[in-house]
């Protein structure tokens, strides 16, 4: 008997320490990446990003599955870890997957706070009749922005059921990913509305630089039906919405901005910078980006220095500088590190790009090896001349060629505007 034990328990064995090994080299992998993150400094989430609960989490690795970034969670001493978090973009998969409910998806972290606006889960702020739907909220991700701004515009349907008839039911402010979506939703619904935008449609995805990929997941518009892009450029996805836009006949008045907002009677008055409109309802989509964040030195009010990149091309054959650490500036110092003749120099006032996805991290280490970039870690820009630019590092001075500034320090939020018509605002310190 104990010669037929031994023969069935062998392969069982086997296996069982080939598992054990596996998972051992494994959590070797899931920890490297861990604590690498934790020595470049990469350990702030730049949006919306989970927090597990280890007593409540059973290892069963579903949120790993489910999380549509690849494994930047890990099983660690068998509890799920983020352990990439500037590559989570807030999906929410890995909350909706786990079964016990250990995951509470928050906002900024105990070192950096975000501002976030009082939004109720019908979109609605403290103010009543004003809404606020896509990334103003903190969903920065294209489908779950397309998706509030319709389940917004629906909130506005269920609760203007009594309201005036001698108003708009709806302004919608903005015309990105949520104002169009709403818009379409509110075209659908037939309701009596008007959409401004102070720029051109797509909001911040058309300020992306030429050629920048958008990561996105199906999503259903209103009227026109699916998008079934999951990585797309931005010229790509502006040209589904230009075409979506002719076929639904929307009217969207571009390049007008609101200027206030104001309670009148059980409604509102929205001042533009065009004319005025009474409506029942709001619904904001402006975004967070607000009014670029300048750097307060002599000679940035040049014409030389911009704030958003749009073209790399235009720069060939120039010396550029590109101050930040973020996705945008990474973006722009290497797609105009690209473009043949140019000599770029990347500012950053930190000592890592905390802030910045891996694949832009690579493509600037790409840039360095191949001498086609210059990053100066721990730098200030202290002047721009007509001809050349000033910068400070570790206590000297530089001063280089310079025929173009591209400021990329992210922008001042909306807050003093939302405070202005009495919405509330709180700073999340990794809170719902």
């Amino acid at each position: 008997m104990t010669p037929m034990i031994f023969v069935y328990a062998s392969p069982l064995l086997v296996i069982w320490l080939l598992y054990f090994l596996f998972r051992k080299k494994h959590e070797r992998t899931s920890v490297a990446i861990r604590d690498e993150a934790i020595k470049s400094g990469l350990t702030e989430p730049a949006s919306l990003h989970p927090v597990i609960d280890p007593a409540k989490c059973l290892g069963c690795a579903a949120c790993i599955t489910a999380c549509p970034e690849g494994k930047i969670l890990r099983l660690i001493n068998k509890k799920a870890v983020l352990v990439e978090p500037t590559l989570c973009i807030g999906h929410g998969a890995c909350k909706a997957s786990c079964p016990t409910e250990a995951i509470t998806l928050v906002f900024g972290t105990e070192k950096r706070g975000v501002d976030i606006p009082h939004v109720g889960p019908d979109f609605q702020t403290n103010v009543p009749g004003i809404y606020i739907a896509g990334e103003l909220g903190g969903m920065g991700l294209i489908g779950n922005a397309i998706e509030q701004g319709c389940q917004a515009v629906d909130s506005v349907r269920s609760s203007n059921s009594s309201a005036s008839q001698d108003r708009l039911d709806l302004v919608i402010v903005g015309a990105g990913p949520a104002g169009f979506a709403a818009t379409l939703a509110a075209k659908h619904h037939k309701l009596r509305f008007v959409t401004v935008e102070q720029d051109c449609l797509g909001g911040t995805v058309s300020q992306f630089p030429r050629g920048k990929l958008v990561m996105t997941r199906p999503a259903k518009l209103p009227i026109i039906g699916k998008m079934n892009f999951r990585e797309t450029s931005k010229e790509e996805l502006l040209s589904f919405w230009q075409e979506a836009e002719r076929e639904a006949g929307l009217t969207i008045n571009y390049e007008e901005r609101v200027e206030d907002i104001t309670k009148s009677g059980d409604g509102f008055e929205v001042r533009t910078t065009r004319g005025q409109y009474s409506t029942n309802a709001v619904l904001l989509t402006i975004g967070r980006r607000g009014t670029p964040r300048k750097l307060g030195v002599p000679g940035e009010e040049q014409a030389k220095v911009v704030y958003r990149l749009i073209d790399p091309e235009q720069y060939r054959g120039s010396h550029v500088l590109v101050v930040g650490g973020g996705d945008s500036a990474l973006e722009a110092a290497t797609s105009i590190a690209d473009e043949p003749g140019t000599t770029v120099t990347l500012s950053y006032r930190n000592d890592s790009f905390s802030r910045a996805k891996l694949k832009n991290r690579n493509k600037v280490e790409a840039a360095q090896r191949a001498r086609r970039l210059n990053v100066l870690f721990e730098s200030s820009v202290i002047r721009i001349g007509k001809h050349d630019a000033e910068i400070e590092k570790a206590g000297k001075t530089m001063v280089g060629k310079n025929d173009a500034v591209i400021v990329c320090a992210g922008g001042i939020l909306p807050t003093g505007f939302l405070k202005s018509i009495g919405v509330e605002v709180e700073t999340k310190h990794g809170t719902a």
